[in-house]
């Protein structure tokens, strides 16, 4: 269910070139077309997609280069 959530924001805030639901858990994202603009875009809509704010030590570009990188910091900050 969360990794659905994730493929959503990705699908509308990340500009990407592929399809958000057919990258696989682990790949990364920056190789897969997403700008570091795009990245904010995404971090903000997950914010909001999930009601929570991540702290400054979790904005770095390995915390949303995939899936499975974003789904660990949402579940860092509580989130099932």
């Amino acid at each position: 269910m969360k990794d659905e959530r994730i493929r959503k924001v990705l699908a509308t805030h990340g500009r990407l070139p592929v399809e958000a639901a057919g990258l696989p858990d682990d790949a990364n994202l920056y190789s897969a077309g997403m700008t570091s603009h795009a990245s904010v875009n995404v971090m903000l809509a997950l914010e909001e997609e999930f009601d929570v704010e991540f702290p400054d030590e979790m904005l770095t570009r390995s915390a949303f280069e995939s899936i499975d990188s974003i789904s660990a910091a949402l579940t860092t900050l509580g989130v099932e």
